[in-house]
């Protein structure tokens, strides 16, 4: 019926006005297909939810909208007054608040305001292992950010014991590992990762550039040949096809 009734109003070149949904929830599921398709409408929906009353999932579609134009600082703001509001309210939700805002700070190049936030959601009591360990994952990558691999690897063996199976933990363990040339953990933690996430195109880049560093050039060619060739759009696709074309011209000798 309303695929029908929308052909009509097309036909006579009338557009209908968009339902609103009638609880809380379904606008915010309503907003984020908003922001998927057009993050600057979706900002000015949520706006309007928000000045019309809207609570924290109105606030939290402002900072999703924000996120997805990279308006950073805006982000992390909305998050943080969100995060603000949820513990005034004794609500469940701050911590993730507290998350996203540290998320959009590191995102946006201020680690230390990341710390702040990400230190916040730990010490709120309800949160859940999980969470936990994602916060200390977050927390491991503003350290690299700040130039500190010692509490960075700290924050991630933390993380490794609280989502053990989050792929992502051991891939940023790996690179974190390459990065302080511990290759065989770096090793290790990467076969992991491809155990979890074996068509990741990030995990397969750095499992070659991995392999490379460990004297194994015929697995990293190998393995940059699938990334470039499965993912050819990705950055890792063109991060492959660029160690291979560097490998080609190092390879062949110049002309005399």
């Amino acid at each position: 019926m309303i695929l029908a009734a929308l052909a009509l109003a097309a036909a006579a070149q009338v557009t209908p006005p968009a339902p609103v949904p009638e609880t809380e929830e379904g606008r915010a599921a309503a907003c984020q297909a908003t922001v998927r398709r057009s993050p600057q409408e979706a900002l000015a929906v949520a706006n309007r939810w928000q000045a019309a009353g809207g609570g924290l999932l109105a606030r939290q579609c402002v900072g999703l909208a924000y996120a997805a134009l990279e308006q950073w600082t805006n982000a992390a703001t909305i998050y943080e007054q969100a995060a603000q509001e949820a513990q005034r309210a004794s609500d469940s939700r701050a911590p993730d608040f507290w998350v996203q805002a540290g998320n959009a700070w590191l995102a946006g190049g201020d680690p230390a305001r990341a710390l702040l936030a990400l230190d916040t959601a730990l010490s709120l009591q309800g949160i859940t292992p999980e969470l936990q360990g994602e916060v200390h994952l977050d927390r491991a990558r503003a350290f690299v950010a700040q130039g500190d691999p010692a509490r960075a690897r700290e924050n991630l063996d933390r993380a490794l014991e609280l989502v053990p199976r989050d792929p992502m933990v051991w891939y940023l363990s790996a690179a974190l590992a390459l990065r302080q040339d511990d290759i065989a953990r770096a090793r290790t933690d990467i076969a992991r990762a491809r155990q979890m996430a074996a068509n990741d195109p990030d995990v397969m880049l750095l499992a070659g550039t991995i392999a490379g560093r460990a004297g194994d050039m015929a697995e990293a060619e190998r393995l940059y040949r699938q990334v470039a060739d499965r993912f050819p759009d990705s950055d890792a696709g063109r991060a492959a096809a660029a160690s291979l074309q560097t490998a080609r011209d190092v390879e062949t000798p110049a002309p005399h």
